[in-house]
């Protein structure tokens, strides 16, 4: 597949690695050849330009690009490099934007006539992803799919854990209201299978419905954990916007934030919404401790900062804050972040690969996450008529090691799957796979894939 993506900023940069990962013909265009040079480790072709010159897209391949995608800083650059792609003859195209009008149903269509297949705010995927954070205070990660009909959940299992040390298969069978789905232990990610044990420690990803979410809660020892009513932001940024805009009704939002001007310009988007904008500095404990920080439920560290943002949440677990969330932008400080033990971390750079990401496969995929927290993804096949995955019971389907298939959403009922579930044309399926998975994956809900 050939992709173009003008942009060699962080987005850009990481999308490039996991296209050069899974040897995907990529060229990236940056106008600043030091911007380049951080993929130059990397089998990616480099082009120093500009994305708005017509020449530089023709030498990039824009005119026979499978995907073309728009990263730069600059929104406008994005859209109009968008758009000439597709003049040029990209066959797909994403622009990364800072406009939240745009993502308006009827913009939406208008740039999608220009040629503009989607568009992606930053901001506004990492706030759902904060949010979804927030909604249950006991685990480190939640991921609705099909508007919740099968949900996701990584938690953190303790000695609490009423499932520790017994075999998966005992655990996870075809009437249990849950798969164990992945794992990850002292660093290293896994897809388990049935002889796999529960240990102290794990993050564990639960596969479940709605309903059974009470239930898991009990069986991991998290029932003591209470429902996230008080939070404080630190750092007044777009995402703590987007964020604030988005927490239901029964969430009081306090944002902590040091620059004067700025807490003006939040108290003006803010206007209308429950939500407190304090000028001041999060890292203050006596502030905290004047702005109720025992109090909160959650603290949610946004500073531009990952240092910044991993010491507040420390600082506020040992206040004694249930939930933190820490926003950490440079991949190489999610480890130690990881064995610190802060909570839940946010990566915008993977966030936004991942729904680029999507774009690359033929199948009908409608959603891919990349999760921070383990090295894998999260895809939803759409199953159709007469492909491969819809002939067979899953059990007898032959799937690749290291591929677990978590659920289905058959007429927006969700369903978990086991080896006896056979799945029908429409099903909306659920995959969790390893890296360099997906591709694999896709060829058992193509139409007219040729396995047997």
């Amino acid at each position: 597949m050939k992709i173009v993506i003008a942009g060699a900023g962080a987005v850009g940069t990481h999308l490039a690695r996991l296209l050069a990962r899974d040897h995907q013909d990529c060229t990236l265009i940056d106008e600043s050849e030091e911007r380049l040079s951080v993929v130059s480790d990397y089998d990616i072709m480099t082009i120093c330009g500009t994305p708005t010159s017509i020449r530089t897209l023709r030498e990039a391949g824009a005119d026979r690009a499978d995907l073309f995608v728009g990263v730069t800083p600059e929104e406008s650059t994005n859209i109009h490099a968008a758009i000439m792609a597709h003049g040029l003859g990209a066959r797909k195209t994403v622009a990364r934007i800072d406009n939240y009008e745009y993502l308006s149903p009827e913009t939406s269509q208008f740039f999608h006539e220009l040629g503009i297949n989607s568009m992606i705010y930053p901001e506004v995927l990492t706030a759902s992803d904060i949010v979804g954070g927030l909604q249950l205070s006991w685990a480190r990660a939640r991921h609705d799919i099909r508007q919740g009909a099968l949900i996701l959940l990584a938690i953190k299992l303790r000695d609490t854990c009423q499932i520790l040390g017994r075999p998966l298969r005992e655990i996870c069978g075809p009437d249990d209201p849950y798969h164990i789905v992945a794992l990850k232990r002292d660093g290293d990610s896994s897809i388990p299978n049935g002889n796999d044990v529960l240990k102290s420690g794990d993050l564990a990803f639960f596969m479940t419905t709605q309903e059974h979410i009470p239930h898991i809660c009990q069986v991991v020892g998290k029932s003591h954990y209470p429902a996230v009513r008080n939070v404080i932001i630190m750092g007044g940024g777009k995402t703590a916007v987007r964020t604030a805009l988005a927490t239901p009704d029964d969430m009081h939002v306090k944002i902590i934030e040091s620059d004067e001007e700025r807490c003006d310009r939040l108290n003006m988007l803010l206007e209308g919404t429950d939500t407190l904008v304090i000028h001041g500095d999060a890292r203050d404990i006596a502030l905290l401790e004047e702005e109720g920080i025992r109090h909160a439920d959650a603290f949610v560290a946004l500073s531009g900062s990952a240092e910044a943002n991993i010491l507040a949440c420390l600082t506020a677990k040992k206040l004694g804050v249930g939930k933190t969330i820490a926003m950490i932008e440079n991949l190489d400080y999610i480890p130690m972040a990881e064995e610190l033990d802060i909570g839940t971390i946010i990566n915008k750079k993977t966030t936004c690969a991942a729904h680029i990401h999507q774009m690359m496969l033929d199948a009908d995929v409608t959603n891919v996450r990349s999760l921070t927290l383990l090295e894998s993804d999260v895809a939803e096949f759409i199953a159709a008529e007469g492909s491969p995955v819809t002939l067979k019971p899953v059990k007898s389907l032959g799937m690749p090691r290291n591929i677990a298939i978590g659920g289905l959403v058959r007429d927006g009922v969700g369903i978990l799957v086991n080896g006896n579930t056979q799945i029908m044309p429409g099903d909306a399926v659920t995959i969790f796979c390893g890296e360099d998975q997906l591709k694999k994956v896709e060829k058992y809900f193509k139409k007219k894939a040729l396995l047997w």
